[in-house]
């Protein structure tokens, strides 16, 4: 059973957060492990089971881009993360477009950075933090009214659209926190997803 089926829920982006909410709670009173404690133990191992099911359905599906990655997952097959294609690589057009930072990156590591090198790096930080909040947009928005109204033949571009984005999502992840730490600061605005 996937965990759109846990909730009873079509397999698409676009969900309704609040209805996936009260579904929780509804089965997180069936299942959870203290209306069990006087059931005999193998009961009580099966509620267990059920309560960290719905547990880990609910944290997956409540945040569109887990949704979206593990819709992905769903889509090639693979209940997990292991397993699958090698790590989604960055569109070629952001790789090259990120070289000049990359080398920014490397002075910074290389020696002290003065006010000038800092509010470069600062500067360019807060720009991909903005790319960042847009693809994010972008994944719930279009791609997603992509996904779920995708039939067919559709289905290959718009799943490949939506790997895009993610891989996106996660160099600029990995590059925004390479900058902050550069800056001696945490990252933040962009969430720490593993792919």
């Amino acid at each position: 059973m996937n965990f759109f089926e846990v909730f009873g829920l079509p397999r698409r982006l676009a969900i309704d957060v609040d209805e996936l909410q009260r579904r929780f709670y509804a089965l997180a009173r069936q299942t959870h492990p203290d209306f069990h404690q006087a059931a005999p133990p193998a009961e009580r191992v099966a509620a267990e089971e059920r309560a960290a099911v719905v547990n880990a359905a609910y944290r997956t599906l409540r945040d569109p881009l887990t949704r979206a990655e593990y819709l992905v997952r769903l889509e090639e097959g693979r209940t997990t993360r292991e397993g699958g294609e090698a790590r989604p690589a960055a569109p070629a057009s952001l790789l090259a477009e990120m070289f000049e930072i990359q080398e920014a990156l490397a002075e910074a590591k290389a020696g002290p950075l003065d006010e000038a090198g800092r509010a470069a790096l600062a500067a360019q930080r807060d720009a991909l933090q903005h790319r960042y909040a847009q693809e994010i947009d972008r994944v719930r928005g279009a791609l997603a009214a992509r996904w779920d109204a995708a039939t067919g033949a559709e289905r290959p571009a718009a799943l490949a659209a939506l790997k895009d984005a993610l891989a996106t999502l996660a160099y600029l992840r990995t590059v925004i926190t390479d900058l902050s730490d550069a800056l001696g600061e945490e990252a933040s605005g962009v969430a720490h997803h593993r792919h």
